[in-house]
């Protein structure tokens, strides 16, 4: 596994060598952590009679196993395992023996100054120093209770495997080499920030990957080598292509099987310590109306709920624009029958459509991000029962006809249908320019915000891949993964599948 880390990169005014006398670095150590609480100093003494020195430096908060003895079970690979008289052993023999790596039961490494014993013990290492040794020695020591892997709460499925990623780098990773057991799964390690040094791993198979759009996330993640990061959303917004795009460019996921088949399609994923959310790169257009659960279930379903999804997309986007356009410059495109209704549950309302759409929408999305931020036991009741009385109210007082009770309901519930969050976030905000358009110029300004749309998404890239491929450049042979879902036995023999197409 090839690795890469930032932190280490240092200046050599940055160096504080490590003292042979044991007191000297105590003290810088003490002072360096002056006010750490949590920091555990235990001064201890070894060899012959107990003479010699040494002391061992962690911090407590992030050290659980605190029975285990590390150099002791470091040092078994020194002393004769036979029964018999007790061995000796001296600070020389000792620092012999790590100096020349001969450890093998518990993996240790050397540090050589205290900048960087500092950075280890900051990152939960544990280290020891021995009095009268220039160097010390470096435990990997972390180990913080996390959320078990339960079933995913954005992502739920019917039929498919239930695990969902937690904020445990390695968990989600030994999740992913368990579906992927080839060593053409390749992770490389970023350690990104001054003050977090949070560990960031890219993930690809390399086999399946365009080496170009490799190099290129490489090259835009090695330039937030001092950037904090503290979630998959600050790497999403520093390498995105157009960061003032409503459209998002990347996918996200917290299902392992998800992550997995990105993988095998020739995606980069994104994994950060201590989120749950795993970044897939590049992402497109038509990937953000798919499932996970399309893919256990028969292709006509699947196909099917694709294009629902489509529907409820254009429905989210557009269906109060419509709605004004038609009352407000093209009532004869309206059928008599319906036109009469709409008019007669309309009089009395004192706004024009546009306000009284902007007001209902208001209250929408205000009970949809409070239905969010409540406890989950009552934020969903909260939701649904808000929007009844509200509704209602509205109706009563004569604020809003039922009509435009009905559009905000719909475009609401169409926005729920699309399984990309970020997707749905982007509707909410593009249908307001285009409920203004559609306010001024009618079906006319619809259509010039459609076309604005258009060629936006043409124009957007994604690690500079188009964003609607393989709509446009259109790419005949992808289509098979896109508004439908063609059968498996076909789809996985197709030129799409890079790791099946060359074998069948």
């Amino acid at each position: 596994m090839n690795q890469m880390s930032f932190a280490s990169t240092r200046s050599e005014t940055d160096i504080q060598p490590i003292s042979p006398v044991l007191e000297s670095n105590l003290k810088w150590l003490e002072t360096h952590f002056e006010y750490c609480e949590d920091l555990s100093v235990f001064q201890w003494h070894f060899g012959p009679e107990l003479q010699s020195t040494a002391f061992s430096v962690y911090f407590d908060s992030l050290f659980e196993n605190k029975a285990l003895n590390y150099m002791k079970a470091s040092l078994q690979d020194l002393v004769p395992h036979e029964v018999g008289p007790a061995i000796s052993v001296t600070p020389e023999d000792v620092i012999r023996f790590f100096s020349n790596h001969g450890v093998s039961s518990q993996s240790s490494k050397l540090v050589h100054d205290l900048i960087e014993a500092s950075d280890d013990i900051v990152t939960g290492h544990l280290v020891i120093f021995i009095n009268g040794w220039n160097q010390a020695l470096s435990y990997k020591v972390a180990s913080i209770t996390t959320r078990q892997v339960s079933e995913p709460s954005a992502e739920s499925v019917v039929h498919g495997p239930r695990e969902s990623t937690v904020e445990n780098l390695q968990k989600n990773i030994g999740m992913l080499r368990q579906r992927l057991k080839t060593p053409n799964f390749k992770l490389e390690k970023f350690t990104l920030g001054v003050e977090t040094k949070t560990e960031v791993n890219i993930g690809y198979l390399i086999n399946a990957v365009n080496l170009e759009v490799l190099a290129e996330l490489k090259e835009r993640i090695s330039r937030m080598k001092e950037i904090n990061v503290l979630d998959t959303s600050f790497i999403e917004e520093w390498i995105e292509d157009s960061t003032y795009s409503p459209f998002p460019q990347y996918r996200y996921t917290e299902r392992p099987d998800t992550a997995t088949a990105a993988l095998l399609d020739g995606k980069i994923i994104v994994l950060v310590e201590g989120t749950g959310s795993i970044l897939l790169c590049p992402g497109l257009f038509t990937e953000m109306y798919q499932s996970s659960e399309d893919f256990y279930q028969r292709s006509i379903i699947a196909s099917l709920v694709r294009i629902m999804r489509i529907i409820a997309f254009f429905i989210a986007l557009s269906l109060p624009s419509i709605y004004i356009a038609l009352t407000t410059f093209h009532p004869e495109l309206i059928p008599t029958v319906l036109l009469l209704a709409l008019m007669n549950a309309r009089e009395g309302i004192p706004f024009p459509a546009f306000y009284e759409a902007a007001i209902m929408e208001f209250f929408f999305e205000l009970l949809r991000e409070a239905g969010a931020r409540l406890p989950r036991q009552i934020g969903s009741t909260i939701s649904i029962v808000g929007a009844l009385v509200i509704g209602e109210a509205a109706i009563s007082a004569g604020i809003a006809s039922p009509s435009m009770v009905v559009v905000v309901s719909l475009t609401g519930i169409a926005s729920f249908a699309i399984p990309q969050y970020n997707m749905a976030t982007a509707l909410r905000i593009i249908k307001i320019p285009l409920m203004i358009l559609s306010t001024f110029l009618g079906g006319f300004g619809l259509m010039i915000g459609f076309l604005w749309i258009l060629l936006h998404l043409t124009s957007l890239r994604s690690l500079g891949q188009p964003y609607l491929t393989p709509l446009a450049p259109l790419q005949p042979k992808q289509l098979l993964d896109t508004l439908i879902r063609a059968p498996l036995k076909i789809l996985l023999r197709s030129p799409r599948n890079k790791l099946f197409g060359s074998k069948k």
